[in-house]
């Protein structure tokens, strides 16, 4: 089937070439009559922009790459939905990259990105040596880190405080007369968890408490693994109150391998997330948890970069956002 041109859209409404360029970008040079008109014969004769063209002339794609670690995981897929809701509203689309965890794949996926022409680069890192592997492409491409803390790093980021979610957590757990607290789950090589570990250190520090761990010796964090990781630990005589997991993934996996080993949730153990994911909330699940504002974390991210893009900005923006407890069955006081 021939696709349908411009020309083949002037010559069918009785206009130059220009007129329905003009119409089609909604320039105040041509009637409102003739505009609707030629928009209208547009959609009847199937008419695409040819969006390799325009970008050439306007130099803008109107297109921004959102590369993440894991589409798979339920905080990463509820981001991704913010930040296209975020961008449509600011009339761009997204082009969505799924890196699995690989430095390699990153790099690849930013180049072609650059090939590509987006506009800009959301990027949530594979690990923490990424910003090292992209620093290189940066000046290429306007970019904004999202979800993981650089710290000192000269790149823009919007991140949410991990380490004093993590010491909210322990303190929450702490006034609810828990003081033996297992954290579960930190992984290696993820700033975020060194963050959050940090935290659940400091807090153990404040309130005089000995730090318990069971750490993710998987390379990623999920239901599964958390699951499998939650098996191991309740093979062994429980010596602990509580859990402050690393991540909600990996309180859900708890959940179902405690059901199965006959311990319940709040009444034999307390057990606290972090993230907020949307099936924390379930009726069954009913996990309290360190809430990341999601939709906040997005539209910042997408403000950030569009910032960059439209303004021209120079330099970088670091931006922090506190998190919240939210509250529901999961954690019970003792005496």
């Amino acid at each position: 089937m021939k696709n349908v041109t411009i020309k083949d859209v002037a010559r069918a409404a009785g206009v130059s070439y220009s007129t329905v360029s003009r119409a089609l970008s909604g320039s105040p040079e041509i009637s409102a009559d003739t505009r609707e008109r030629i928009l209208r014969l547009c959609k009847e004769m199937n008419y695409t922009t040819n969006t390799i063209a325009r970008a050439m002339v306007v130099h803008s794609t109107k297109l921004l790459a959102l590369i993440l670690t894991d589409i798979s995981n339920p905080f990463m897929s509820e981001l991704a939905y913010y930040i296209d809701q975020q961008a449509r509203s600011r009339g761009y689309n997204i082009i969505l990259c799924n890196s699995s965890r690989s430095t390699e794949l990153e790099r690849e996926q930013f180049e072609l990105m650059i090939g590509r022409k987006v506009d800009g680069v959301i990027l949530v890192p594979s690990e923490s040596s990424s910003y090292e592997s992209l620093k290189p492409l940066l000046g290429r491409m306007p970019t904004v880190f999202l979800g993981e803390n650089l710290r000192e790093a000269p790149e823009s980021y919007v991140s949410v405080d991990n380490h004093r979610g993590a010491f909210m957590g322990v303190e929450y757990l702490y006034a609810l007369g828990h003081r033996k607290i297992l954290y579960f789950g930190k992984r290696r090589g993820s700033i975020t968890h060194q963050l959050r570990d940090e935290g659940y250190i400091d807090a153990c520090k404040a309130y005089g408490l000995t730090p318990r761990y069971l750490n993710n010796s998987f390379t990623s964090t999920s239901i599964k693994y958390g699951y499998q990781l939650a098996k191991q630990l309740f093979a062994q005589p429980i010596d602990y109150t509580a859990i402050f997991a690393a991540t909600d993934t990996n309180a859900l996996g708890i959940l179902q391998a405690a059901e199965e080993a006959g311990i319940r949730i709040p009444e034999t153990l307390s057990l606290l997330g972090f993230d907020n994911i949307r099936d924390s909330g379930l009726p069954r699940i009913n996990l309290t948890t360190i809430e990341q504002p999601k939709k906040l974390l997005a539209s910042m991210a997408v403000d950030s970069l569009l910032d960059k893009i439209q303004n021209e900005m120079t330099g970088y923006t670091h931006r922090v956002l506190t998190p919240a407890l939210i509250e529901r069955k999961s954690c019970r006081r003792i005496v």
